[in-house]
């Protein structure tokens, strides 16, 4: 349950970063709305962050917590953003989301 908790904490997030992207992106009062939802999602990741760590290893929680938004964070601004995808990001975004299944394989709950 707590590598769900931690998982969820993840996209939460990406939902933060995505919410900075946007409003960057806004105008108006519309700005406003991105950061609460940047505070929100914050909130949130940090908190299931805080329940994850209670059973899981300090280390590998923050380490695939941190790569489940940093390789999040890459998508979101590839797919919604209009970043580059050149070969050598999608190279070593592959490679960082197969350290993150390998910390899960090797980790001892």
């Amino acid at each position: 349950m707590n590598w769900i908790i931690l998982i969820i904490g993840g996209l939460f997030e990406v939902g933060f970063t995505f919410s900075l992207g946007k409003a960057k992106e806004a105008t108006g009062n519309t700005v406003y709305f991105w950061y609460a939802c940047f505070a929100a999602c914050l909130t949130l990741s940090m908190y299931m962050l805080m329940k994850a760590t209670q059973t899981l290893p300090l280390g590998t929680a923050y380490a695939v917590w941190t790569g489940i938004g940093a390789v999040g964070t890459v998508l979101v601004g590839i797919l919604v953003f209009k970043e580059p995808a050149t070969f050598l990001r999608v190279l070593f975004i592959t490679t960082l989301i197969g350290s993150i299944i390998g910390l899960k394989v090797v980790s001892p709950h």
